[in-house]
């Protein structure tokens, strides 16, 4: 027998009534511009998490072509040269 868990996401009777509160306090009218206004925010939030992903990958990517770069002069400057 399934167990109802105590924090988890709402199941199908649960989904009903939520959508009823919401129709009582948005009216018909008004539903399709919050789900518009819903979706244009998700977008905007996978832009933004998308541009900062590629931040840390190429700060990531610059730390450590400056370290490659710092340990190629270190053993550069330790080696003694051929004439």
């Amino acid at each position: 027998m399934n167990a109802p868990l105590a924090f988890g996401l709402p199941q199908g009777p649960e989904w009903i009534i939520i959508f009823v509160v919401v129709l009582l306090l948005f009216g018909a009218k008004k539903i399709p511009e919050l789900a518009r206004g819903l979706g244009k925010s998700m977008g905007e939030f996978k832009k933004a998490r998308e541009e900062f992903e590629r931040e840390i990958k190429s700060a990531e990517s610059e730390a450590v072509s400056e370290a490659e770069e710092a340990k190629v002069k270190e053993v550069a400057g330790k080696e003694p040269r051929e004439v």
